[in-house]
């Protein structure tokens, strides 16, 4: 036994000193878990911070645009009638064109778009921070700058060539800068769901060459504000919209929709989402853990707080004792989870910074993080500690030195069902001792049950996404690439695209940009158009069942549908934002499910006398004979007509690899917090049951019962303790993927609520494994029983 020397200490405290070391492992245990939810906390709230901070410092420094908006062809002088609108404060004008790159070493064409920049001045807006080199030369038109990500992907260093196609034009260009843009923090390509900087680039390049390849001289097709506090962004963005009406402006937007930074957004909801949800579990679990250990201590000294009582000591200094017992095994787990939290957030944010392409990263943890973190946790140990303690307070020192009554034990039932009929003698016991605390029950059973919620919400992950890479890639988008061209061209061109190398089936599309509007709600998104009957790019309803694309109305995906309150019948007023701007209201005739951003879908000759136009198509959707597919390559590397290309099977790979990346790291963290939650709930169980029934056992040892039988009688209260334990866990779980799943959907993503029975299976058997460990640790201490000890009579 280990002995403590304690000098200089009170009584009580010296009391709390030898109370801590005799409960080492339980009190360890209750500190681990609560290190978990304040380095949760940390961890959630303090990456959270950062990154919020780190996005408004570089958007402030490099001055980020608050509205956005293109056009087809604006005179530059139409700046000094944007600058007139109430409210801006500045406004950036430039040309932007989406290229095609030959980039050698890599087998398929990679995209990209072109941005002009002022001939002899610095950017008033979206300006870049440059890491190397210079920017373009106005009198140069083949110097480019490119954007960091792009330049590592491919090795590139300043002085490096590679060639473009832009707006038809066949370009060789000299990389002269690499720089970073608040516009691509998170740099997505046409048909991408995750960034892939080998196949997205973006260049800049001096106003003068961009606009004598593009045919722009004296015009611009991009502009991008900022306001003056407190303007009225949606009255600039109506003005904006009708100075631009004129010069086939789309309409503008502000920059919660800029893609970039929706998906930042998105992210930083959903760490902020991490700081709702989790800590709050394990501060739950350690209040539990504290009322058990707590309780047990005060029934096992009941006589000892009598006498303290008795001899002078007030129910005040006698509560609080035990009040500071509390609070020491607090502080461990709160300096704990304060080091694990720090280290973690700190590695979680330079990670995001990375992903996310910041030039700089300000990491702080502010004091007020801690102090949060610190007082939630020592307010939830003593709410679970206040009924022990009040337990205490109340008992008067007559009373106290009195051994507390005997447990009245009566048949259970009503003695209505034998059941030693049915089991063994010392399986009854495990269920009597379970039926006469049901409360003490209950409350382990929800602590184990929560460790599989943790494990089912983090696995359910998988299987989600699993289940949305099928739906998009394999039953949805089933095409192997498709193709965007420059600009709505005539139905012959899908002719010419059937007729490239390797092409064995070609479906084409039209794309319009609009704002659809239901009274008070409307949506700025586009409008695809379909032949009737697709078998490449398919329309899934609901129930993920293809559907004809409806020729007299709208498919609206239901996320739509919901934001607008529309339903199936319903009118919705379709404004077209290109070509003869006007007005019509369209009926809603299928609701339909997409997990990938906004859709809106009809059939494309419906939609083109929708736009008063003739018909034309904005690209094509292609199946490949894999044979040919050099061949393929190497023409829409020289075709000018095409602007973008995606394809379908680099892009599910990408998306892949970096949602597997991402889920190995949620799974490896949720299962140690989960496998830490059920080894301090179970353990600290098993313990207070052998230090309240070590008489009994040890009664049953000397009737001649064997280690193995004895350690029985707990075992199988452990294990009902699970098997109650673990479908409730299931249950927990599913509703905390539910809401996971409800508060991670965006414009930009929607994860399918899919949970396969693996999921269930294997959080059950972590459990299961943790819990066998923290038993086998308690069976040490059964086999070690000191009989002669154990059966003294208290005095």
């Amino acid at each position: 036994m280990v002995s403590v020397r304690l000098t200089g200490l009170s009584a009580l405290d010296r009391k709390l000193v030898r109370d801590l070391v005799r409960l080492w492992a339980q009190a360890l245990a209750v500190a681990l878990v609560m290190a978990c939810g304040v380095a949760t906390l940390i961890l959630a709230v303090g990456a959270y911070r950062s990154l919020e901070e780190t996005r408004e410092a570089y958007y402030e420094r490099y001055r980020f645009g608050d509205v956005f908006a293109t056009a087809t062809r604006a005179p530059n002088r139409l700046a000094d009638r944007i600058a007139e609108i109430p409210g801006v404060a500045a406004v950036q004008t430039r040309i932007t064109q989406g290229v095609i790159l030959d980039i050698e070493g890599l087998r398929e064409p990679a995209t990209g778009i072109a941005l002009s920049l002022p001939d002899h001045a610095e950017p008033v807006l979206n300006r870049l921070y440059l890491r190397r080199g210079r920017l373009p030369d106005a009198g140069r038109s083949n110097e480019v700058t490119i954007n960091e990500p792009f330049a590592d992907a491919h090795g590139f260093a300043i002085g490096d060539r590679f060639r473009a196609i832009i707006d038809g034009t066949r370009r060789t260009l000299v990389i002269v800068g690499i720089a970073l843009s608040p516009e691509y923090v998170y740099a997505l390509g046409p048909g991408d769901m995750v960034p892939d900087p080998r196949r997205f680039g973006v260049l800049w390049m001096s106003e003068t060459a961009l606009a004598a390849i593009t045919d722009r001289a004296g015009a611009f097709n991009d502009v991008s504000l900022t306001l003056m506090r407190g303007a009225n962004q949606t009255q600039a963005i109506a003005a904006l919209d009708h100075l631009l009406e004129r010069y086939g402006g789309t309409s503008a937007y502000g920059r919660a929709d800029q893609l970039s930074n929706a998906f930042l957004d998105s992210e930083l909801n959903q760490l902020r989402a991490m700081a709702k949800v989790i800590p709050p579990v394990f501060l739950l679990v350690s209040a539990f853990l504290i009322n058990m250990v707590l309780s047990r201590l005060i029934a096992l000294e009941r006589e000892q707080i009598g006498l303290m009582k008795a001899i002078g000591y007030s129910s005040i200094a006698v509560g609080w004792h035990y009040l500071k017992l509390v609070i020491a095994i607090s502080l461990v787990g709160i300096v704990v989870g304060i080091i694990a939290g720090t280290w973690l957030g700190r590695g979680l944010t330079e990670i995001y910074g990375e992903f996310f392409s910041f030039p700089f990263l300000i990491f702080r943890q502010n004091p007020d993080i801690y102090v949060l973190a610190a007082g939630v946790s020592i307010a939830s140990a003593i709410v679970g500690a206040v009924r022990a303690i009040g337990t205490t307070i109340a008992l008067a020192p007559a009373v106290a030195m009195q051994p507390a009554a005997p447990t009245v034990y009566r048949q259970m039932f009503g003695g209505h069902i034998n059941l030693v009929a049915y089991f063994s003698q010392l399986t009854v016991m495990a269920l009597r001792h379970l039926v006469r605390r049901p409360v003490r029950a209950a409350t382990t059973i929800l602590g184990i049950s929560l460790a599989v919620a943790l494990l089912v919400t983090a696995l359910f992950s998988a299987d989600s996404v699993d289940s949305m890479i099928e739906t998009v890639f394999f039953q949805a988008e089933r095409q192997d690439a498709t193709l965007t061209f420059a600009r709505a061209s005539k139905p012959a061109a899908v002719q010419a695209a059937a007729n490239l190398p390797g092409v064995i089936l070609v479906e084409p599309f039209r794309v319009a940009s609009v704002v659809l509007r239901n009274g008070q709600y409307s949506k700025r998104m586009a409008i695809t158009g379909k032949p009737a009957n697709t078998d490449l790019s398919r329309v899934l309803d609901p129930n993920q069942n293809v559907i004809t694309v409806p020729e007299s109305g709208l498919a609206l995906s239901s996320r739509v549908a919901g934001q607008l309150h529309l339903q199936r019948g319903d009118l919705v007023d379709v404004t077209f934002q290109t070509g003869r701007q006007h007005t019509i209201a369209v009926p809603v005739t299928e609701i339909i499910e997409t997990y990938v951003g906004l859709a809106a879908y009809m059939e494309m000759s419906a939609l083109s006398r929708l736009m008063h136009e003739g018909p034309r198509v904005s690209g094509v959707h292609i199946a490949i004979d894999e044979v040919n597919l050099d061949r393929l390559y190497m023409a829409i590397k020289s075709l000018p007509v095409i602007m973008t290309i995606a394809l379908q099977g680099v892009s599910k790979q990408q998306f892949r690899e970096t949602i597997e990346q991402n889920i190995t790291v949620m799974v490896t963290v949720y299962v140690t917090l989960a496998v830490i939650i059920a080894f301090g709930v179970v353990y600290n169980s098993a313990r207070i049951q052998l230090s309240e029934r070590a008489r009994e056992l040890a009664s049953l040892r000397v009737l001649g019962f064997t280690r193995a039988e004895v350690a029985h009688v707990l075992r199988v209260e452990l294990a009902l303790m699970l098997v109650l334990a673990i479908p409730l866990g299931w249950g927990i779980g599913y509703s905390f993927a539910w809401v996971t799943i409800q508060g991670f959907a965006s414009d930009l993503f929607r994860i399918p609520f899919v949970i396969d029975p693996g999921t269930f299976a294997v959080s059950g058997l972590v459990v299961i494994g943790a819990s066998a460990v923290s038993w086998l640790i308690v069976r040490r201490r059964i086999n070690r029983l000191d009989m002669i000890r154990v059966l003294k009579t208290r005095e």
